[in-house]
């Protein structure tokens, strides 16, 4: 069976704080390390009252410092955002202190509104030297040439792993032109999914980082006891995908028992399509779901998320899919 990992964007719940979500999502990565998923992926957004992960590298170092095996990295770092070098240092900072545990993924938006990135110093034509500046991260973590006037310290010669995220077509091409491992956001950006895994595996080169084709896929998962509780644990990221689409982002709020009492039948499309690659339900629902899935798509590894309100449930959803993985690699 392929390797299962999982995505976490520290949600803020309604009635918590960043506090609250920095705990829970050390215990949320303590769990997936107790189970044996492959990898921890934190992601950068900024100017986001429910997602508290916005100082991504700390908040790896934090969940790195508190487990054992689990590889810990960015799902992902936004690279329009910052210098090259800067991100060198500091992964190459984490992969120093959690050898060989240490993953970069490199998203090319803004992962933020326009007055948002101006007030990073960042803007949105950055997104245009995206190329340019994933080809100059990659030779701050090579070994340094003699007489080399600026060097990453620490970070040169570490190697840190680096996938090329995306949402659309353009980080496909290119992570296979770059011979890197690449990374799908499907589980809010359904549309493109197998368009952009065929354009990657075409159009991959081998490279001295990786010889083949490598690719992930996200899927949103809500696991319960019963298909009722799944469904009605997925109302919360329903909820939080309505309040964005209106411009009005806001804390993670708590699940309904029905959803069409506190949105349009508009909105509920809205975020059904957006969700439109998910597994929700009890275990053996799920379960098909997963399986589904990873044949519709050949991935190489399979990678979950779920904005849930409640801690214990996002734990026993990763215990159910934990039980699936057995199930399907018996």
């Amino acid at each position: 069976m392929i390797p299962f990992s999982v995505l976490d964007l520290s949600p803020i719940i309604e009635g918590g704080d960043a506090r609250r979500a920095f705990d829970e999502t050390l215990a949320l990565a303590q769990a997936a390390d107790r189970l044996g998923y492959q990898r921890y992926w934190l992601a950068e957004h900024h100017n986001m009252p429910g997602i508290a992960s916005a100082a991504t590298a700390i908040v790896i170092g934090h969940v790195a410092a508190g487990t054992d095996r689990i590889r810990v990295g960015s799902g992902g770092v936004m690279l329009p955002n910052h210098a090259p070098l800067v991100v060198a240092e500091q992964f190459g900072t984490l992969e120093t202190l959690y050898p060989g545990r240490i993953d970069l993924g490199l998203g090319r938006a803004p992962g933020t509104d326009g007055a948002t990135a101006r007030a990073l110093r960042r803007y949105f034509e950055g997104a245009d030297h995206f190329p340019r500046d994933v080809v100059e991260l990659i030779q701050w973590f090579e070994p340094p040439a003699e007489n080399q006037p600026v060097r990453a310290v620490p970070g040169a010669g570490l190697r840190v792993p680096i996938w090329l995220l995306g949402s659309s077509l353009f980080s496909a091409q290119l992570a296979g032109q770059l011979g890197l491992p690449y990374a799908f956001a499907s589980h809010f950006a359904p549309e493109l999914l197998l368009e952009a895994l065929a354009l990657y595996r075409r159009n991959f080169t081998p490279s001295d980082r990786l010889a083949a084709p490598h690719a992930m896929a996200v899927l949103n998962v809500f696991a319960a006891e019963t298909d009722d509780e799944g469904v009605r644990l997925a109302t919360s990221m329903q909820q939080s995908f309505a309040r964005l689409s209106t411009g009005k982002p806001g804390r993670l709020p708590p699940p309904v028992d029905d959803i069409a009492a506190v949105l349009t039948p508009q909105q509920i499309e809205s975020a059904r399509s957006r969700l439109t690659y998910s597994a929700v339900g009890g275990p053996e629902t799920v379960q098909k779901q997963l399986s589904d899935f990873i044949a519709l798509t050949q991935v190489d590894e399979l990678m979950i998320t779920g904005m849930m309100f409640d801690k214990a449930a996002r734990i026993r959803s990763l215990e159910i899919v934990a039980e699936a993985r057995e199930r399907l690699a018996a």
